[in-house]
């Protein structure tokens, strides 16, 4: 499903948002290394807070992140899921953080998503079961759906 989204996914982006984004990914990275319990922990603390990404921010954030690392714009989806969700954090907002197996053929990834959606990501990322999945708690007065 694509969504309409005002942000060009070329736009260049300033120096606050690059220094952002390298802290982001450096964090990732080191995160990255963790068990997936504590990782699971750790952003399930960090997303307190932060109200629900929309499409458009958690697209920025994406872009931003892919625009300063090589390893998150390859086949670095773990970090890069990461560092989009750390970076999304940043700037108050929370994507739902994913990470997901498919069988035919055996793979694994990790994205971010909102709505369920994942944002960025090739039209297989879909086809993924998610395993472990981190989403925005619920805005405080927010009716439940």
């Amino acid at each position: 499903m694509s969504h309409p989204v005002s942000f060009e996914p070329h736009a260049h982006l300033t120096i606050r948002e690059r220094c952002a984004a390298h802290c982001a990914v450096t964090a990732a990275r080191a995160l990255s290394r963790l068990s997936p319990h504590r990782l699971c922990r750790l952003l399930e603390r960090l997303r307190r807070g932060a109200r629900p990404a929309t499409v458009p921010e958690a697209l920025r954030a994406r872009h931003a992140v892919v625009t300063v690392s090589r390893h998150c714009a390859g086949n670095g989806c773990l970090p890069r899921s990461v560092a989009t969700a750390l970076l999304c954090r940043l700037r108050g907002h929370w994507p739902q953080w994913c990470t997901g197996v498919r069988t035919q053929p055996f793979r694994a990834h990790a994205w971010v998503a909102v709505n369920g959606h994942p944002v960025g990501e090739p039209p297989g990322t879909s086809l993924y079961q998610p395993l472990l999945t981190i989403p925005p708690l619920p805005e405080p007065g927010g009716s439940a759906s």
